[in-house]
């Protein structure tokens, strides 16, 4: 039986041997992870770690190619560790008879593998058969497609969360403008391949196109938003004035009457998603992540003092 597994995702808490069949998957909330076991597929690449919006792949368990019709005999008929008992013994020799009646065919056993993070994957399991022998060129009812295998590199692509800059930083000011840039050190796209050796292989990559503000009031009384940020924002520089300002907010009322006293201002970051070389003509929704910044705002006091006549 194939025991290679493979993980990806986002925040997987408990370190996963890579090379053994156990592991933890989970699905909390809109987050999700993806946790191959059984399987043969490589996730890899740069989009793997960070944020996910919970996509979830259609189906979580599959078949893949595995050993010839001899190499999966030889391995079932070695696999009895000495433990067990006479009784179990008898029951793994009745299970030889399935793999010993394809001796010598050509062709190759299929074998069950699933995403454990999908809390569907068990009910899934429900439905195949540990092994299915199928004769060459054949892919058997339920066998990994390349859209699946799409799917898995979705499910797998995530996002850095916004690392949000603020000038001023600590307090602004009523009039004064807030600008608002990212500092995700200029990435900008981020990839995930699952790749079954030898059969197949499928990128998607997201593309990083814009943030939007909220500055955390609904009421245009109280803010202007700039809305001309492209996929970053532009960073505050030395001697900039009003007129400068394309990204940020303007604030036109103090937050002291506000719960906390601060303007709760999020900004939320666009990735489109595309699958790499149109193999599979899959349109994907975005991948948004949000960040939130506390913004207290002030009011400048000035004081007319009348002159002397």
């Amino acid at each position: 039986m194939i025991g290679n597994m493979v993980v990806a995702g986002l925040m997987l808490l408990a370190p996963i041997d890579p090379g053994g069949t156990s592991g933890t998957g989970y699905q909390k909330g809109r987050e999700a992870g993806v946790v191959l076991r059984d399987s043969q597929i490589i996730v890899s690449g740069d989009g793997t770690g960070g944020t996910g919006d919970g996509y979830r792949i259609k189906r979580p368990c599959w078949y893949e190619p595995g050993p010839n019709a001899d190499d999966m005999l030889k391995t079932q008929r070695e696999s009895k560790p000495s433990w067990i008992p006479a009784t179990e013994w008898e029951r793994h020799l009745e299970s030889l008879k399935q793999f010993e009646a394809e001796a010598g065919k050509e062709g190759r056993w299929w074998t069950q593998a699933y995403n454990e993070a999908d809390p569907d994957a068990a009910a899934c399991l429900i439905g195949l058969e540990p092994y299915v022998f199928v004769p060459p060129g054949t892919t058997p009812p339920g066998g990994i497609t390349l859209a699946e295998l799409v799917d898995i590199a979705r499910a797998a692509l995530t996002v850095p969360k916004p690392k949000v800059q603020l000038n001023p930083d600590a307090k602004s000011y009523v009039n004064l403008g807030t600008w608002v840039w990212l500092d995700n050190g200029g990435e900008t796209t981020r990839s995930v391949t699952a790749t079954l050796p030898g059969v197949m292989s499928a990128t998607v990559v997201a593309t990083q196109r814009n943030i939007e503000i909220d500055p955390g009031t609904k009421d245009e009384k109280r803010a202007v938003v700039k809305k001309d940020c492209g996929p970053t924002g532009t960073p505050y520089f030395k001697g900039a004035t009003e007129k400068d300002l394309k990204c940020g907010v303007v604030y036109l009322r103090a937050s002291v009457d506000l719960p906390r006293e601060v303007y709760e201002l999020t900004v939320t970051s666009a990735w489109d998603v595309a699958v790499q070389d149109d193999v599979v003509p899959f349109v994907y929704d975005p991948i948004e992540a949000s960040a939130t910044r506390d913004v207290p705002v002030g009011e400048v006091q000035s004081t007319v003092r009348r002159g002397t006549p």
